[in-house]
């Protein structure tokens, strides 16, 4: 129930010897190193050296109050502050929240209070430590299950289920797919919807960590560590604790981190950077890539041994170019959301818009997808939008096909109609002609076939050349 103590340091300030003594017994058994001193001058020379996870501070020390410490700022930003006081003397700990304790006990207390209120000052370590991360996190859309999405929704519900079966100790998910695809989407889903839904959501883009600073950022580290260390600060993984943690791009970290990274998720355990205390960690770990681990393992670019333990839930998402069954939809979805954020109508899309939606590659997936919206939103005055840009009209728009014409049906062939190729040719190659006003070798050029493919294409349809 405590384990989270365990490597934990913890600074003890409290006069009555007894007390502490009986007070460092308690943390010790629950796997924290404490610090004790008995004076506000004790305390003073050993804060110099001493960096603490937690601190138990006494109001009223022989030497003076305790806010008169708290007033220098002897304490880095990440220790959880928790002030003793006896019963008629709350004034002194309401001083002290004003200072930045965050928590305080009523003295007599009993002993199980003390994990209590550390558990509390821990939550909101935590809670600091995110709120500071998340100032660089965009947010993006809800997870959109469209038709093509059917069977990932199925696989994400069956996740979902073993989740709640196992109850604490849930196994990494690994996200794969495209940039662009919607892997933080889904990431966020799972979480939403899981056992930790109530606790915190750390997400990390390890391709934007500097490989200086990749290791203290996810694993902390202690004061001196480093030249910049001048204080101790915990970690993702620890800001994470009790949540999930969401490792976007994995593969960026070096093989040595990825080797931490295994460790945490195998044995729940870190260290910082600097130190030598195994500290107890309680994350879910979401990992996500757009590149294929299988063939950067064989490259020896990623570690084999943490690829088998992440690919335990596979989660493969498909790219928007696979989805035009589905596209027109959740483009509306899309462009309904945006319309709200701008404040604007919804605005409807021509047929020749569709079109291009439909045509176009979408090498951004669905991230492309509603920027090119939103860009449509903003900057064409029309009521209804066509997406010029897309294609312009000096590039083959006959070339491309109707709405719902053949060329668009995700099951082309799979169809019980069987599909005929000659007829395919014969129309790509009129559609051809038709952009070129008929001139053959202009033909030729566009669909880079000589010219006189095309005139035995027209000739065995029984027609005389049209060229020019």
């Amino acid at each position: 129930m405590d384990t989270y103590l365990t490597g934990l340091s913890i600074f003890l300030l409290e006069d009555d010897l007894l007390l502490r003594r009986r007070l460092q017994a308690r943390l010790e058994r629950l796997g924290a190193e404490v610090t004790g001193a008995g004076t506000l001058a004790e305390a003073r020379e050993l804060l110099a050296r001493v960096n603490a996870d937690f601190a138990l501070l006494d109001v009223n020390l022989p030497d003076g109050k305790v806010t008169d410490l708290l007033r220098e700022s002897p304490f880095p930003a990440h220790t959880g502050l928790i002030v003793m006081t006896a019963e008629g003397a709350l004034e002194g700990a309401v001083e002290a929240m004003r200072l930045g304790v965050q928590d305080y006990l009523v003295k007599p207390f009993d002993a199980a209070e003390l994990p209590l209120a550390l558990d509390r000052a821990r939550r909101s370590r935590q809670i600091q430590r995110v709120q500071e991360h998340r100032r660089h996190q965009d947010q993006l859309d809800p997870l959109f299950f469209d038709r093509s999405l059917a069977s990932l929704q199925q696989q994400l519900e069956r996740i979902l289920a073993a989740d709640r079966r196992m109850g604490e100790t849930l196994p990494p998910v690994l996200i794969q797919g495209e940039t662009g695809t919607g892997k933080t989407t889904v990431a966020r889903w799972l979480h939403r919807h899981g056992p930790r839904a109530n606790q915190e959501l750390v997400e990390v883009n390890c391709s934007a960590l500097p490989d200086a600073l990749a290791e203290s950022e996810l694993f902390g580290h202690e004061r001196g560590a480093f030249t910049d260390a001048r204080s101790a600060r915990i970690g993702l993984f620890e800001a994470a604790g009790g949540g999930t943690l969401f490792l976007d791009e994995l593969p960026s970290l070096s093989p040595a981190l990825q080797a931490k990274v295994l460790t945490a998720i195998e044995d729940r355990s870190i260290r910082r950077v600097g130190g030598n205390r195994t500290i107890h960690v309680d994350v879910r770990v979401l990992a996500a890539t757009n590149r294929d681990l299988r063939e950067l393992v064989r490259q020896g670019a990623f570690r084999e041994d943490l690829f088998h333990r992440l690919d335990l839930y596979r989660v493969q998402l498909p790219p928007l170019r696979e989805r035009t069954a589905d596209l027109l939809e959740l483009a509306v979805r899309i462009m309904e959301r945006i319309c709200q954020r701008h404040r604007l109508p919804t605005r409807a899309i021509t047929e020749l818009g569709k079109r291009r939606l439909l045509t176009y590659p979408w090498p951004g997936n669905i991230r492309e997808l509603a920027h090119e919206l939103e860009r449509a939103i903003v900057f064409e005055d029309n009521p209804e939008l066509d997406f010029p840009h897309l294609l312009p009209e000096s590039e083959p728009l006959a070339l491309l096909p109707a709405a719902r014409d053949w060329l668009n049906e995700p099951a082309l062939f799979r169809k019980a109609s069987p599909f005929s190729l000659e007829t395919g040719i014969d129309r790509i190659i009129a559609a051809a002609l038709k952009q070129t006003d008929g001139n053959v070798s202009a033909a030729a050029r566009l669909l880079d076939v000589p010219r006189d493919y095309i005139r035995y294409r027209q000739k065995k349809k029984g027609r005389r050349p049209e060229g020019k």
